[in-house]
């Protein structure tokens, strides 16, 4: 007999996603391995037992002052997670929506300091706790939505002591909620405005400084760079995700969001654990992709808060057997704290069926950041769930407005409702 602290039953179906290869690629990112009338046993903030009510009985015991729950219907799903946000920054960029409306880029914005780097100008002036609280007003929404693994990226410092500043916070995160927290550094983000004429010299500094100090202090795991025109080269960001390989981070890359301009065969040829946004990735990248295992992260309601013309190309990435994860991108240009929508983006725009967007904001984007045993409902598994008041899994991409999850359950501990 199992032994258990809590048992969760009287819920109509779970989408256990237990089965398949890591990361789902191709058919099997529509298997969600679905069990009817689920009952699920809870023990020291684990998954002890998951099957079919029926045999819950003959085969668990609770234990003595355990909790049972009992739910009137609903779906159980893994935790949602997000494979990619800006989670700490200070300010907002709201007065520039009418600009975008009007007919300005993000790049056009970006040229005369704004967008990101009026962000960085004002998270370089904010204090640590400043920091620290709004993201945490943040981060408890992302939970309320049925988030509750995530990555966090730098990269609004552009220099060492801010960007070692934002890892900091980022670190109190991770130990203020029971959610679990990826540290990126993402000093590469762009080439702040007092090196505009002297690239060269930052690029030295973070391969030769910022990425030893953040590696030296293991304060992140992964290092990333927005390898764009206008930001940084491919010839640029090779060599500082290789240097971060080096220093023992895992290498991520912003590639191919506004043009194809070589990020994609740069994450294949350093066997980048990601590539993200790939709105024009072009289709011999793709092919590179499927070939080096790289997941393509989607962020599909970035192109809708930028008012770009493209979308997210998930059928094609899935087709050519790209294993799909998913992303907010929350930042100030894309302030997203619900993965519902996302997953109902990548569903209409990126064109993922129900199912495999479901995966890809699951167990997919559990290994994209480094957390190959998290969006799963398996015995020995973090007991990190949701309950949705919804009839089936399929429908959280259905639904352009998918409800807030009843329940989220992390590490086994039910989320308190605001």
């Amino acid at each position: 007999m199992v032994r258990a602290d809590t048992i969760l039953t009287g819920l109509d179906v779970a989408a256990t996603l237990a089965e398949g290869d890591l990361p789902r690629r191709g058919k099997e990112m529509g298997e969600l391995s679905l069990l009817e009338h689920p009952a699920v046993a809870i023990s020291e903030g684990r998954i002890a037992w998951i099957g079919p009510r029926s045999r819950l009985r003959r085969e668990v015991t609770l234990r003595k002052g355990g909790k049972r729950r009992e739910f009137s219907g609903g779906t159980l799903l893994p935790g949602l997670i997000d494979a990619h946000t800006h989670l700490v920054f200070a300010g907002d960029r709201s007065g520039e929506v009418g600009r975008k409306i009007l007919g300005e880029s993000y790049l056009d914005i970006a040229r005369i300091g704004g967008g990101l780097f009026r962000t960085v100008r004002e998270t370089r002036k904010a204090s640590e706790a400043t920091l620290y609280r709004d993201a945490l007003a943040r981060l408890h929404r992302l939970l309320r939505w049925g988030t509750t693994s995530l990555e966090a990226k730098s990269g609004y410092g552009l220099n060492l002591a801010s960007e070692l500043k934002i890892l900091r916070v980022i670190r109190k995160l991770a130990g203020a909620t029971p959610a679990q927290i990826v540290p990126t550094f993402l000093g590469a983000h762009a080439i702040p405005p007092e090196h505009e004429k002297s690239r060269e010299a930052y690029v030295n500094d973070l391969v030769r400084h910022q990425i030893p100090a953040v590696a030296q202090q293991g304060i992140a795991r992964f290092c990333d760079v927005f390898c764009e025109e206008g930001f940084f080269t491919a010839e640029e960001s090779r060599w500082i995700l290789v240097a971060g390989k080096a220093a023992g981070l895992a290498a991520k890359i912003h590639a191919d969001e506004f043009s194809s301009g070589g990020g994609s065969a740069v994450a294949a040829e350093v066997r980048a654990v990601s590539a993200d946004h790939l709105l024009a990735v072009s289709e011999t990248d793709i092919g590179q992709l499927a070939r080096a295992g790289v997941i393509g992260v989607l962020l599909p309601l970035t192109p809708f808060a930028s008012l770009a013309p493209g979308r997210s190309k998930g059928r094609e990435l899935v087709d050519a057997g790209v294993p799909v994860a998913l992303g907010s991108d929350l930042c100030p240009n894309s302030w997203v704290e619900g993965m519902p929508l996302v997953i109902s983006h990548a569903v209409y725009s990126g064109h993922l069926t129900p199912a495999e967007a479901l995966t890809a904001a699951t167990v997919n984007a559990a290994v994209a950041i480094g957390l190959p045993e998290a969006g799963r409902l398996v015995p020995g598994a973090r007991a990190d769930l949701t309950v949705f008041d919804l009839p089936g899994p399929e429908h959280l991409g259905y639904r352009l407005t998918a409800p807030p999850p009843t329940e989220v359950f992390l590490a086994g501990q039910s989320l308190p409702h605001a």
